[in-house]
C-alpha cells in the first residue's frame, strides 16, 4: 500500500498508460480521480477500480479547457479533500496530420499544443495549489523520447514534449521549496492503442527495423511505465525533483543508423 491515504489525479485515465497507472495507484491505496475525455472509457475504469474495492471518481474532461480542468480539481477537493499526486498523462499524437513545420497545418499545431502543453499548464495551475495545501506531494509529467532526441515528421508533438521537459525543470525549482516534487517520465515505444493507431497499423511501418537499435530490442508495456509513475508518486522518490526518467529501453542513447 505504497500510496495509502493519498489522493491522485490521473489525466487521460481511460486507456493505455493512464488506465494502467490509475488502477495500480488504486491497488496501492490511493483514492483516484480519473480525468478522461471519453465518458464510456472513464466510467469503465471507475467501475473496474470500485469493483476491486478501490476508491475512484470519474470526471469527464478535455484538459485543454479551463472549465473542465477546474471541475476535475473541484471534484478531487469535494470527494477526497484535496490532491497529493498529479499525473499529467493525457496527450495526443495525430499521426499523419503532424508533419515538419513547413508542411504542418496551423489547426493541427494548435490542437496538439492545446492538449499536450496547454493541458499540462492548466492541470498544474489548478492542481499544484491543492498539493501545497496538503503539505506537498508529487507532480508527474509525461514527455517522450521525442522531447529528448530529434524525431522527424512530427514537429508539433515533438515541440510539446520538449516543452514538457523544460517546464518540468522550471516547476521543480519553483515549487520544490513548497515540498512539491515535479518529475517527468519520457517513454518511447510503449505498446498502447495510441501507438498502434499512430504507427503499428501503418503498413509502411517496420517494427523490427524501428527498434533494432534499441538495446532492449522490444516495446515497453503500460505496466512498466505505470511502475515508474508509482515510484514517483510514492514517498520512495522523496529526493527526486526535476528528474527526467527515460523509460525507453535505451533507444535515446543508441546510435542512430
Amino acid at each position: 500500500m505504497r500510496l495509502q491515504a493519498k489522493v491522485a489525479v490521473v489525466t487521460g485515465a481511460g486507456r493505455g498508460i493512464g488506465r494502467t497507472a490509475a488502477e495500480r495507484f488504486a491497488r496501492e491505496g490511493a483514492r483516484v480521480v480519473l480525468a478522461e475525455i471519453d465518458a464510456t472509457r472513464g466510467g469503465e475504469v471507475e467501475r473496474a477500480i470500485r469493483d476491486r474495492g478501490g476508491q475512484a471518481q470519474f470526471v469527464q474532461a478535455d484538459v485543454s479547457r479551463r472549465e473542465d480542468v477546474q471541475a476535475v480539481f473541484a471534484a478531487a477537493k469535494k470527494a477526497f479533500g484535496g490532491v497529493d499526486v498529479l499525473y499529467n498523462n493525457a496527450a495526443i499524437f495525430l499521426g499523419d496530420d503532424d508533419a515538419p513545420v513547413t508542411a504542418l497545418r496551423e489547426d493541427v499545431w494548435e490542437r496538439i499544443v492545446a492538449v499536450n502543453l496547454r493541458g499540462l499548464f492548466l492541470c498544474c495551475k489548478y492542481g499544484i495549489p491543492l498539493i501545497v495545501e496538503r503539505g506537498g506531494g508529487s507532480v508527474i509529467n509525461t514527455a517522450s523520447s521525442a522531447g529528448v532526441i530529434g524525431i522527424p515528421g512530427c514537429d508539433a508533438y515533438t515541440a510539446t514534449k520538449g516543452a514538457t521537459i523544460a517546464l518540468t525543470r522550471s516547476m521543480a525549482v519553483e515549487y520544490g521549496p513548497k515540498k512539491v516534487r515535479v518529475n517527468c517520465i519520457a517513454p518511447a515505444g510503449v505498446d498502447t492503442q495510441m501507438l498502434r493507431e499512430s504507427s503499428l497499423d501503418n503498413p509502411e511501418f517496420d517494427e523490427a527495423h524501428f527498434f533494432e537499435r534499441a538495446p532492449l530490442k522490444r516495446y515497453g508495456s503500460p505496466e512498466e511505465i505505470a511502475q515508474v509513475a508509482l515510484f514517483l508518486a510514492s514517498d520512495e522518490s522523496s529526493y527526486l525533483n526535476g528528474a527526467i526518467i527515460r523509460a525507453d529501453g535505451g533507444i535515446t542513447i543508441a546510435p542512430i543508423s
